[in-house]
């Protein structure tokens, strides 16, 4: 599939970087969060294929939404935000930090299926796909590691075309994506693991998690 259109909800460090670098590359991008009115100095740096709204809109705009917000704030998603998030490729970039998200960050990081399994439980019909979560943001801005390597970026989901679509949206941000497989894999990159904010390049992620 060819992605021109990308929802982003929630525009910080890891949405609104990456979204700048889709917009970059060509992609209709659609910024979001609660307070759109402080997102016009990103639309200016993504350019004229960006612009910025509501939550909602980002949803119904996007071919896939790109959901990069704290792990606390998917529980404070409304009933209307989780409807119109069902059957959309949503590509989730959270990591639970306690000191931030509170005891559901905890749980999370005790979970045997991974982040992966938290987010696809929280969303319930949403078809989730990790990935980005595991790049440090400064770098993903320069999409080269300190070595001077493109940042791999690995990825997970049970959903086939959810896995190309994530693939494709790395390749075209400058980064060079790493199938590591299904959703419970995603456990592989989550905070904690050897590769987590590393920006380490495609083939140190493939060392490290051993993958052929």
């Amino acid at each position: 599939m060819r992605i021109q259109k990308v929802g982003i909800v929630g525009s910080g460090n890891i949405g609104g970087n990456l979204g700048i670098l889709l917009a970059k590359a060509g992609c209709e991008v659609f910024f979001s969060s609660r307070h759109p009115e402080n997102l016009q100095d990103m639309v200016e740096a993504a350019g004229p294929t960006a612009r910025a709204g509501k939550v909602g809109e980002a949803i119904a705009f996007g071919d896939v939404v790109i959901l990069s917000v704290p792990l606390k704030a998917y529980r404070e998603l409304d009933d209307e935000t989780r409807l119109a998030l069902k059957g959309k490729i949503v590509i989730d970039t959270s990591n639970p930090y306690p000191e931030r998200d509170g005891a559901m960050a905890v749980e999370a990081r005790q979970d045997p299926g991974g982040m992966g399994s938290v987010v696809a439980r929280l969303l319930p019909g949403a078809r989730i796909v990790r990935a980005f979560n595991s790049v440090y943001f400064e770098d993903l801005k320069k999409t080269v590691n300190k070595n001077g390597e493109t940042i791999g970026i690995p990825i997970a989901s049970d959903d086939q075309e959810a896995l190309d679509a994530a693939v494709e949206l790395a390749q075209r941000a400058g980064l060079e994506p790493v199938v590591v497989g299904g959703l419970h894999s995603s456990k592989l990159f989550d905070v904690g693991t050897p590769v987590y904010a590393s920006s380490a390049s495609a083939r140190e992620i493939r060392q490290k998690l051993r993958i052929e």
